[in-house]
């Protein structure tokens, strides 16, 4: 019976203990709450005076100002660089033709250096039949560059150009009666309306 009485009395005591740790957490936990309300009062009755406030907000408008001035610089060189490219583009934009041309300028030299000593008439044409032949190959092959207008065509205003006109018998439509002045186009672009007379039907 006394030892019963005794486990009754450690386990009453267990109980004691268990609930004092509780009682103890508990106060702990309060205490803690209590400290971070104090530390966020604290930092509220910190809050920036009105003096402070706008000192931070001119710093920031400076930084905004340096970072717009900065931009608007970057935004400058920019448009520098590219219309410096583009002057250079345009300055430039002839070069591989310029350089293409040069063997046809070097071929007329040649040809002139051997007509003052040529005594055949022919064998000068025939040279210059030759690089005007070369010249005219590598325009089309390479820059797309073509000749067009002779006699016979339809008379199109958007290609030729007619310098006149003449009423003939037969004529069913306008035509080309003779080229004055071969037309050119750049691929599909015409750069240079071909000079013709025109035939048109007599009325």
């Amino acid at each position: 019976m006394a030892k019963e009485e005794q486990q009754q009395e450690n386990v009453a005591e267990e109980q004691e203990k268990e609930k004092k740790a509780e009682d103890v957490a508990e106060a702990q936990t309060e205490e803690t709450s209590d400290k971070a309300s104090d530390e966020k009062a604290e930092e509220e009755a910190k809050e920036q005076s009105p003096e402070e406030k706008i000192q931070a907000l001119e710093k920031e408008i400076a930084e905004l100002k340096t970072q717009a001035l900065y931009k608007a610089a970057e935004n400058d060189n920019w448009r520098k660089r590219m219309m410096q490219q583009k002057e250079e583009a345009v300055a430039y934009a002839n070069a591989s033709l310029l350089g293409d041309l040069l063997d046809s300028l070097d071929n007329f030299d040649r040809t002139l250096d051997a007509a003052k000593d040529a005594k055949d008439a022919k064998s000068i044409a025939d040279g210059i039949k030759m690089i005007n032949k070369g010249l005219v190959q590598m325009l089309e092959d390479k820059y797309g560059l073509a000749a067009y207008g002779k006699e016979g065509d339809e008379f199109n205003p958007e290609e030729h150009e007619a310098i006149g006109r003449v009423e003939e018998e037969g004529v069913k439509s306008q035509t080309v009666k003779q080229v004055y002045l071969k037309g050119y186009k750049l691929k599909d672009k015409v750069i240079r309306h071909a000079k013709v007379m025109v035939s048109v039907p007599k009325e």
